[in-house]
């Protein structure tokens, strides 16, 4: 039976003047593993899909998505890695830092893609960004380079600003930027307080340390469990009343003050494209790390407002979008 359906391809191959690789790949469905630290309807995410959409890849046609979304909970990273490796998808997709650890170990066969890590060379994934070596490679967000100016921005924005705190989880991508931040806060004169706020119970708790060391504005230090958190933490900036800056549009889109730094749309629409190159034959030693090329400026003025904070107008005119 199996050959009668082989010579039936052949013959209607040659009927229509293709080759039988050709019909072969037409038929081919692609398995494509999400290892994902945050929600399976984040923003961002929407963006990757949407470009696999737009590259041709119909879900139940030519594509199958076999996605593990976290939830903000990235100790189940390790776990859903090896579900992907044992699903024998042909690409895993795993956005952040902590996700392309954990598809690292699972498998060093299956290509892997990024979109946000900061410090690919530095955290070990890559050999360099020219030439990455191994099964990894995808869009570098370079958080760690952009940390310094976003104190910056802070400090334009509020020049009385002194004592900052930075909310911080003990992801691996916290580390290197909180460095920078640091280091950038002995330039500006300014004192950083490290604190973390992953829940509302604690609410109470970070009010009173920042209270007690009267902080006058907030940093948000990039990671997925703060990400996760987006709108938890601009309401916690909001109920204690200090201006605070993020790394992520989104943050600005949940109610925070402002945000800076590379657009996420844009570098998963990217890592999208590597997947695509990928599944075309590209392999991953091959396709170089590259890095953000679109950077926003978002100010969301309701808040503003509501804080009783005016924006200085040197911020306005160069914001990229603004939130009325």
């Amino acid at each position: 039976m199996n050959r009668r359906r082989k010579l039936l391809a052949v013959l209607v191959a040659g009927a229509l003047g293709i080759s039988l690789t050709t019909v072969a790949q037409a038929q081919k469905v692609h398995r494509v593993g999400i290892l994902y630290g945050a929600t399976k309807n984040a923003p961002r995410l929407q963006a990757f899909f949407q470009e696999l959409g737009t590259l041709g890849y119909i879900e139940g046609r030519n594509v199958a998505i076999v996605g593990r979304y976290a939830d903000g909970k990235i100790e189940l990273l390790p776990e859903y890695a090896a579900e992907l490796a044992a699903e024998n998808v042909d690409v895993i997709f795993a956005s952040s830092t902590n996700a392309v650890q954990a598809a690292r170990q699972a498998s060093a066969s299956i290509p892997i893609v990024f979109s946000v890590v900061s410090d690919p060379v530095g955290s070990g994934f890559v050999t360099s960004l020219g030439r990455p070596g191994g099964n990894i490679t995808g869009i570098s967000s370079i958080n760690r380079e952009l940390a310094a100016k976003r104190l910056q921005i802070l400090k334009e924005m509020f020049p009385k600003t002194s004592r900052v705190a930075a909310l911080i989880t003990d992801e691996p991508q916290v580390g290197p930027q909180l460095e920078q931040v640091q280091q950038a806060a002995k330039r500006l004169g300014i004192d950083i307080l490290t604190a973390q706020v992953l829940r509302r119970d604690d609410f109470e708790r970070g009010q009173k340390l920042l209270r007690s060391w009267r902080a006058n504005s907030i940093y948000v230090v990039d990671s997925v469990r703060n990400s996760t958190n987006a709108k938890l933490i601009a309401e916690f900036a909001a109920q204690i009343r200090l201006p605070a800056i993020y790394a992520e549009s989104d943050y600005a889109r949940a109610g925070g003050l402002v945000s800076y730094g590379a657009s996420f749309d844009d570098l998963y629409r990217r890592a999208a494209q590597y997947v695509d190159r990928i599944l075309k034959g590209a392999k991953p030693a091959e396709l170089p790390v590259e890095q953000p090329t679109k950077f926003e400026l978002v100010i969301n003025m309701k808040t503003a407002k509501a804080l009783g904070i005016t924006i200085p107008q040197s911020i306005l005119v160069r914001a990229d979008k603004v939130i009325e």
